[in-house]
C-alpha cells in the first residue's frame, strides 16, 4: 500500500474508534477530518475491510442524509439494531437525526500525519 494512502487509512481507523456510543457521523465527516473532503467512497472501502479486524464501530457511521447505506438482508438489520441499542433512535427506514446524534471531531484530538495536533 502505497504510504498516503496508509496514512489516510490509518486516520480514518483512528477517527472511527473516536465515535462515543450513542452517537453518529458520516462517511464524508470522517474523510474531511482525515484530510480527503471528498474521500467518502474510501472511508467506505475502508470500513468493508477493516471493520472486524480492527474492531471498528462501524455501525456509527451512516450516509450524509443521515441514512443507514447497508439493504435490507445485508446489514441494515443489525445496524439498526445496534444504533438502538446504543440509543440512538432510528426510523424504520433507516434515518437518523443528524441535528441530535451526529458526533462533532471538533473537540477532539486527531492525528494529522504522525503528529496530534487539534483541530479547529
Amino acid at each position: 500500500m502505497e504510504q498516503g494512502h496508509a496514512d489516510f487509512s490509518h486516520r480514518v481507523i483512528s477517527l472511527i474508534k473516536l465515535i462515543p456510543e450513542g452517537t453518529v457521523a458520516t462517511y464524508g465527516q470522517i474523510a474531511a477530518q482525515a484530510g480527503a473532503p471528498r474521500g467518502a467512497r474510501q472511508v467506505v472501502r475502508i470500513l468493508h475491510s477493516c471493520s472486524h479486524t480492527k474492531d471498528l464501530p462501524w455501525h456509527r457511521v451512516i450516509n450524509r442524509q443521515g441514512m443507514i447505506s447497508l439493504p435490507h438482508g445485508e446489514g441494515f438489520e443489525e445496524q439498526y439494531s445496534m444504533l438502538n441499542s446504543e440509543g440512538v433512535m432510528v426510523e424504520q427506514n433507516g434515518h437518523v437525526s443528524l441535528a441530535i446524534y451526529q458526533f462533532s471531531f471538533r473537540d477532539v484530538m486527531t492525528l494529522s500525519g504522525n503528529v496530534f495536533v487539534e483541530n479547529t
